[in-house]
């Protein structure tokens, strides 16, 4: 609807451009809608993008522009404001033309075309399988969600992805975390190390072992300790005491591959699988959904790790120091050389990253959206450096950085560390303040902007708490329109032009800027804008319902107003089940 009245505007402004300056009838038109309603319902800085070329005051352009404007019932005023800006004001009807496109277009009501369906892939999440998502990981999963929705519904194909990190050393730490806890059932006293995954989830494990298998796993002490480094006394924080503890937990790994020959792999396989689960459930439970979780194990087992470095080695992007092979990232703008293979041979994650690009490039999408944790912003140098080093385009890259959410619960700040088991689960979170408080509240901010999520407001049922702001609008109208009681078609052919009051113009204004809005965020990589626009619309409707009876006994106005709210409560509809939030009828 907006585009339709933006271009509208525009062949206006192209006919008066033509007369005032036809030479640079060429000239880009920006219409944009001012922050201050008094000013207009569009304005232009057109004038004051010919100042330089026509040598002349932007203010003597828009004189002249306005002078040349033709006629149009779309426009009830134009004038000049400030330093050549001129600013529009449209006719009622013009306004409020949009609550029909609303009501004809249901759910397709701001559907754009703008992503032409090029294939994007959104990675999110990916978080480690060694423990359950905590709160933190949740706004990963909310942001990367709504963002896939919002490009979806901006015509993109959008993938959703789950990288899975099923090898490497953070899965055998927890495959030997839980064999040590069935050791411990077993009365075998090894002394747990600090720095393995300790959570009560690690010792679910462990029994789920030892009732499937008894005691098959069962070996000495004295074998799981042999040759290991000993652990660093109590409460040493120093750097030699954490290189000791790692060596310590490495030497415990290797022993229990040892111990355990093929048997290993069950172990491991059991912690993934059961963490794996427990991630997949608790995302679903949370609406997040995935096409595909794809395996980091997948890229050893195909070789493309191994083809990645050869192929880099061959461009001479790679040279060998102490054994190791180093990828020149120095080259690409990082602050560092990274090593891709270690001299015992085994690869680094950043190799097998680099694979996992060359394979999203492969499959052939148009855009690849990474969303990381902020922490991870010094990866993107390197990761991009790697993509133009095989010869691929990295501007199709894009890294979307997510901040992690903090919790106070009763004023205090929780500890989410996954190791030490003292962290707040997202399903904790979702089961104390519910789903649609947390999509929503992981959606209020901008993704690389700090967040505190306040349980308090999240949990209350207040004009302060804006998700319960919102869901409440639209249980308001789902209320008028059971007291209507009349057919919603009929709807359609409601008298907009009974709809004269600031309040009900400035809604349809909102309602028209819907659209807009969509290809912004979308353009944006930015959700949050759709969270903002909502708690702007409630606002409006909230006071446009406490000035204004809906259902007054003049039966063509009471269609209008009717028709109006059932306008916004489409919007409402569309824009919270992008952001994955429910739209209650009755609270």
């Amino acid at each position: 609807m907006a585009q339709d009245v933006k271009s509208q505007l525009t062949a206006l402004l192209q006919q008066a451009l033509a007369s005032v300056a036809p030479a640079a009838a060429d000239t880009p038109i920006l219409l944009e809608r001012p922050r201050d309603a008094s000013h207009g319902d569009f304005a232009t800085n057109l004038a004051m993008q010919l100042a330089r070329a026509l040598k002349k005051n932007p203010r003597d352009i828009a004189q002249q522009l306005l002078a040349e404007l033709p006629v149009s019932p779309l426009v009830t005023k134009a004038e000049m404001a400030g330093a050549g800006f001129i600013n529009f004001t449209l006719d009622p009807a013009a306004k409020t033309a949009v609550v029909k496109a609303v009501l004809e277009a249901g759910e397709n009501f701001g559907r754009s075309t703008a992503g032409g369906k090029q294939k994007v892939q959104v990675e999110f999440v990916s978080a480690n399988p060694t423990g359950p998502l905590h709160v933190g990981h949740g706004r990963g999963a909310a942001y990367g969600a709504s963002l896939s929705s919002l490009l979806s519904y901006a015509g993109w194909d959008v993938t959703r992805e789950y990288y899975v990190n099923d090898a490497g050393r953070q899965m055998d730490i927890l495959a030997v975390s839980t064999w040590l806890r069935y050791l411990e059932l077993n009365g075998v006293a090894v002394p747990f190390p600090p720095n393995g995954y300790q959570g009560d989830y690690v010792r679910a494990m462990a029994n789920q072992v030892m009732d499937a298998h008894g005691v098959k796993y069962v070996r000495p002490a004295e074998a799981v300790l042999v040759g290991t480094p000993g652990l660093p006394e109590a409460g040493r924080s120093d750097d030699e005491a954490k290189s000791q503890r790692e060596l310590h937990l490495d030497a415990l790994i290797q022993n229990a591959k040892d111990l355990l020959g093929p048997d290993w792999a069950y172990v491991h396989q059991h912690a993934l699988s059961e963490q794996l689960a427990d991630c997949r459930d608790d995302l679903e439970e949370f609406g997040v959904h995935f096409d595909l979780w794809f395996s980091e194990k997948s890229l050893y087992d195909t070789g493309l790790v191994a083809r990645c470095v050869d192929l880099l080695e061959k461009q001479g992007h790679l040279y060998v120091q102490d054994g190791a092979k180093w990828f020149k990232s120095t080259d690409f703008g990082d602050e560092k050389d990274r090593v891709v293979q270690r001299e015992n041979g085994l690869y680094t994650y950043f190799a097998s990253d680099i694979a996992y690009h060359l394979n999203k490039y492969e499959r052939g999408f148009d855009k690849v959206i990474n969303i990381w944790g902020a922490d991870h912003h010094g990866y993107i140098p390197r990761v991009k450096g790697a993509i133009q080093a095989l010869d691929l385009d990295a501007d199709k890259l894009h890294v979307a950085l997510v901040q992690f959410a903090v919790l106070y619960r009763n004023g205090q700040k929780a500890s989410m560390s996954t190791r030490s088991g003292e962290f707040v689960t997202l399903r904790e979170l979702r089961g104390e303040v519910g789903n649609d408080a947390c999509r929503f509240f992981y959606a209020l901010r901008k993704s690389d902007q700090h967040l505190d999520f306040d349980l308090d407001l999240a949990k209350s049922q207040t004009n302060e708490n804006p998700v319960y702001y919102i869901q409440y609008a639209h249980a308001r109208i789902c209320s008028v329109l059971n007291q209507w009681g009349g057919k919603e078609a009929d709807l359609l052919q409601a008298d907009l032009g009974c709809l004269s009051a600031e309040r009900e113009l400035a809604i349809a204004n909102l309602l028209a800027e819907f659209p807009d809005m969509i290809e912004a965020a979308a353009k944006d990589l930015a959700p949050h804008q759709i969270a903002f626009y909502l708690k702007n619309l409630a606002g409006e409707f909230h006071g446009w319902y406490n000035a204004e009876r809906m259902l007054v006994d003049d039966a063509a106005l009471k269609g209008a107003r009717v028709a109006l709210a059932a306008a916004v409560r489409q919007v409402i509809r569309t824009g919270m089940s992008i952001l994955g939030v429910s739209c209650p009828e009755s609270m």
